[in-house]
């Protein structure tokens, strides 16, 4: 399987999240030792505490996105490394979503959390099982949301730039799939329009049950996606 990283988008959000991180520590520890040796700024202690409180758990939140290992892309090469060089794995791309797989037969949007915890998804409505421990990390780690939703949208998105290199008659095959990475979640999923699985099953998830794509095709979307990719 071949893959292409923007490195430079993650490079840039991991030094970002790095310095937020920092610096917003630098600034607590500023607001304690500041008052001691300089009474009359006691006020501005405040601010900074306000202030670095914030920048730091922003950063943190960055870093549970961009740096703490094991990375998403890791997750899904190791997840799919079987994959021959007819498959090729797309991350961090100019469009609304994180990964894309380019198969034989078409183009599958990985939706993907590395979160631990309980997780269900029923009659249309994602729920989340709240544990201490999801709760003193809620404010630093991503939230679910509704990846369903946003893989629809995705596939809108898709369709129209395949459509304006294709053709309008030309329609190339879209699957959705929502990928959990971290070893300790469970899922409860009742009637998804999309597959949701753990990262251990989701080499069988990513099958399009679709003719297979023409050469000229295959090409053409791996150089449209390698250019939003790589650029």
């Amino acid at each position: 399987m071949k893959v292409f990283i923007d490195r430079q988008k993650v490079n840039a959000h991991a030094t970002w999240s790095n310095v937020a991180s920092v610096g917003g520590l630098m600034l607590l520890l500023a607001s304690v030792v500041l008052p001691l040796f300089l009474p009359s700024w006691a006020n501005f202690a405040y601010v900074f505490m306000i202030v670095g409180m914030g920048s730091a758990m922003i950063g943190i939140y960055f870093a549970n996105r961009w740096v703490r290992k094991p990375r998403p892309e890791e997750s899904l090469a190791k997840a799919l490394k079987s994959f021959d060089d007819h498959y090729r794995l797309y991350h961090y791309p100019s469009l609304p979503c994180d990964h894309l797989l380019l198969t034989p037969n078409g183009v599958v949007i990985l939706e993907v959390f590395n979160l631990s915890g309980s997780f269900s998804y029923k009659q249309g409505r994602w729920k989340e099982a709240m544990t201490i421990g999801r709760a003193l990390r809620y404010i630093v780690e991503e939230h679910i949301g509704d990846p369903v939703l946003t893989a629809r949208q995705v596939e809108k998105e898709l369709d129209r730039r395949f459509k304006k290199e294709f053709g309008s008659e030309v329609t190339i095959p879209i699957k959705s799939v929502v990928a959990f990475t971290h070893a300790a979640v469970d899922l409860d999923v009742d009637e998804s329009p999309i597959p949701i699985c753990k990262a251990d099953k989701l080499k069988k998830q990513v099958a399009l049950n679709a003719p297979r794509l023409t050469t000229e095709q295959y090409e053409k979307i791996a150089r449209l996606l390698e250019s939003l990719t790589t650029q």
